[in-house]
């Protein structure tokens, strides 16, 4: 697809395009019944007159997009995306490049802001989060021939590139962890469960404490927030048969779940050993301080922003598998006293 200029509408309509520039522009020139007929055909073109000469010249715009499909709480308490940003700016900055980023509030929008911004030509190109499998804004990028690459998973990118980490490698490092420390009831606090990186983490979770022998592979999911996240560590310490260890997939559930062992009066870590994913400063100011995956996601950031960069240059850009979170211990995990 490319992007509809006033040549096209004068097409459509049938008329020259001096009198399309009058109609879009609002002089007089054309009678009020042609008027309306270029402004039908390029409202069924999807043109906007705002995209002015720089889209119909084909100039870059030095604009990259970023949708986020979460409530706009989500960056002020979410450290992975403002680690993400930060990141992605530090690399759009060194090209002379800005950042535009837009909160959705359903997917449906989210589609549509990328058909404006490509009509438009805002952008020379996006970042995808949030993958589900079957994910529609593939294809539909994939349709508008946007330049885009998935932070996620490439099974689920089609055949846009992707940024990626293999979380499966991440979880079973922390359960075997665990299970050295001899845990054998390990639980896990997940997040949305349609996402790609959440349904990896849960299949690899399950798999792991299988074939470990562990006696709890409990996954409760959540949206990722805070109170999300209180509630399901609340309803895995009031059970009748409570874990002795809990995955986190996130630091602000765990920063929850630690709060919630407090007015338990559950004591970790000598009743309970937890384990956050990502590792944002905040888990070495607790008291334990937090046991997290940690992983650079700033320079996860940055090679995700310089891939696009060199999709919307035009050079060939593959899919780049970056470094797994690893284990960091701290005083949030010891081992378990039965052990």
């Amino acid at each position: 697809m490319k992007r509809p200029t006033i040549a096209d509408i004068a097409r459509e309509a049938g008329v020259s395009k001096g009198a399309v520039s009058y109609a879009l522009n609002g002089q007089p020139g054309v009678s009020p019944a042609t008027r309306e007929r270029i402004l039908a055909v390029a409202d069924r073109l999807n043109f906007h007159a705002d995209s002015n000469a720089r889209a119909l010249a084909g100039a870059k715009a030095r604009v990259v997009g970023l949708t986020l499909q979460r409530p706009p709480s989500t960056l002020g308490i979410e450290p992975f995306f403002m680690e993400l940003i930060s990141g992605v700016e530090l690399e759009l900055s060194r090209q002379s490049y800005a950042l535009l980023l837009q909160m959705a509030p359903s997917r449906d929008e989210e589609l549509a802001f990328y058909r404006r911004w490509f009509s438009e030509g805002r952008v020379d190109g996006v970042l995808v989060c949030d993958v589900r499998t079957g994910d529609p804004r593939i294809a539909v990028l994939e349709e508008l021939g946007l330049p885009a690459v998935v932070i996620g998973p490439p099974d689920v990118s089609g055949r846009l590139p992707s940024a990626w980490s293999d979380d499966a490698q991440s979880m079973v490092e922390a359960v075997e962890y665990l299970a050295a420390l001899g845990h054998r009831r390990v639980a896990r606090v997940g997040g949305i469960p349609e996402l790609a990186h959440t349904a990896i983490r849960t299949r690899a979770f399950t798999e792991v404490c299988a074939r470990l022998s562990l006696a709890e592979a409990v996954t409760a999911p959540t949206d990722y927030s805070g109170e999300s996240g209180a509630r399901a560590t609340r309803r895995l310490l009031t059970a009748t048969t409570r874990p002795t260890a809990i995955i986190y997939d996130n630091d602000v559930m765990a920063v929850a779940g630690l709060t919630v062992a407090h007015e338990l009066g559950i004591a970790v870590p000598s009743e309970l050993s937890i384990v956050a994913w990502d590792d944002s400063p905040i888990c070495r100011l607790l008291h334990p301080s937090l046991t997290a995956l940690t992983r650079d996601i700033g320079g996860y950031g940055v090679a995700a922003a310089r891939m696009l960069l060199a999709a919307v240059a035009g050079a060939p850009v593959e899919s780049a598998h970056g470094a797994p979170a690893h284990l960091t211990p701290r005083g949030s995990t010891a081992r378990h006293p039965a052990s």
